[in-house]
């Protein structure tokens, strides 16, 4: 298991087979998410912002002034949007744990056989299962600990959750968003600016889609090529709707 052995006790011979097994997990899966969130909205929006904008026949100046402002809304936006999803999660599992806390107080033999019942599921029989629940009964926290992932599925969240994911969905879309305005800052001509955005603004999806296929354990090349043809569909229906509107 990857999950610390700190502060149980466990005879000196599985320590040691512990201490000498390093597993090699994949844990910073969440931290991975928001940087996905982050990064695809951030390099998708601004891109599409901007080829629309180009459409329309904007100079580059005024493309560079509006995906500015784009990215710094849509960095507060997402990052707020992470801070709540976060934080309500961290809200939903406060409730249920003292819900859970209140069960195990008024009716525990109702909680002992939820056990029962859950480890029974795993195969284990009623001889085996029974000192393990008669265990748990004497130690409240580590009841409602088991309770709460096993019979709810809730894993206890960081209290710094939130934050830390406002502020890496944020910072990650604030880097990506600033990718597809690059061109912008350097060619006078929205029309000439905008192919550039085009070539460094699919580049860099491609590597982002491979990144994470290889990240999230899925087929890397396919993950860039999905990725890419999402931002290159939405930055022409912008530019073709940009045109068509403002011939």
């Amino acid at each position: 298991m990857a999950t610390s052995t700190q502060g149980v006790n466990l005879d000196p011979e599985k320590q040691t087979l512990l201490n000498q097994h390093k597993e090699k997990h994949f844990t910073a899966g969440e931290i991975v998410r928001d940087i996905i969130i982050g990064v695809s909205d951030g390099l998708t929006v601004p891109f599409a912002l901007a080829a629309g904008l180009s459409g329309a026949n904007a100079t580059s100046s005024i493309v560079l002034t509006a995906g500015i402002a784009e990215v710094a809304a849509g960095a507060i936006s997402m990052g707020l949007g992470g801070y709540l999803a976060a934080k309500s999660e961290a809200d939903h599992y406060a409730r249920e744990l003292g819900r859970e806390q209140e069960e195990i107080k008024s009716v525990p033999d109702t909680e002992a056989a939820e056990v029962a019942e859950i480890l029974a599921h795993y195969g284990i029989e009623p001889h085996e299962y029974g000192p393990v629940v008669s265990a748990l009964r004497k130690k409240p926290q580590a009841w409602l600990d088991f309770m709460m992932k096993f019979e709810l599925g809730l894993e206890k969240p960081d209290p710094r959750r939130a934050l830390q994911s406002a502020l890496t969905i944020a910072i990650a879309y604030i880097l990506g968003g600033f990718v597809p305005l690059i061109p912008y800052m350097f060619i006078p001509s929205a029309q000439d600016a905008v192919i550039a955005s085009v070539i460094l603004t699919l580049a860099a999806l491609l590597i982002f889609g491979f990144a994470k296929g290889y990240f999230t354990g899925n087929k890397p090349f396919r993950s860039a090529l999905q990725t890419a043809l999402i931002g290159a569909i939405a930055s022409a229906a912008a530019f073709g709707i940009a045109k068509a509107v403002h011939p």
